[in-house]
């Protein structure tokens, strides 16, 4: 499959993501062109900052590998991540410590970007990951303007109800 129809399955995942109430990310991790992982940010349904689409599909990848006896270090090197949001700086980090094979990413992050719009995370890490970005980012896009429009149920009191100006071209 090429990289716009990977992402096009991530962008359901972001979807599915939006209507739970979260912030609409997709992931995907793709090993020899079949999807072993999904993930979208779970971040509002745990009460964990922590739980980004990203590290939702690493702990399955962890899972998978345990249960089928593979070390899990060679494991990752042949995965290709594709996610709707440039990984944050966190994420990013994870990918690369992890010493993934690609990131084909939608919009870019300007708040938290780890690939380039932030922190170029690669900077700190010897891996050479390939990184392709701006894959279907309207729709990445749309998807988290759409989230932002309205109210976060979870948000703390004091920041419910702070709508920000969203530009809906």
């Amino acid at each position: 499959m090429s990289a716009v129809e990977w992402m096009d399955k991530a962008l359901q995942e972001a979807e599915e993501s939006l209507e739970r109430g979260e912030v609409p990310v997709g992931c995907l991790f793709i090993h020899d062109n079949k999807i072993i992982a999904t993930g979208s940010n779970t971040v509002n349904e745990t009460r964990n900052a922590t739980r980004h689409a990203e590290l939702n599909c690493i702990d399955d990848v962890l899972v998978y590998c345990q249960e089928n006896n593979l070390d899990y270090k060679e494991f990752f090197k042949n995965i290709d991540v594709v996610v709707t949001v440039e990984p944050c700086i966190m994420c990013a980090a994870a990918l690369h410590q992890l010493r993934i094979r690609s990131i084909i990413y939608g919009c870019a992050n300007d708040r938290f970007g780890g690939c380039k719009s932030v922190y170029e995370v690669s900077k700190v890490y010897e891996s050479q990951i390939n990184v392709v970005g701006n894959v279907k980012s309207d729709e990445a896009m749309q998807l988290l303007k759409n989230f932002y429009k309205g109210t976060n149920p979870n948000a703390p009191e004091a920041k419910k109800g702070r709508k920000k100006k969203v530009d809906n071209k």
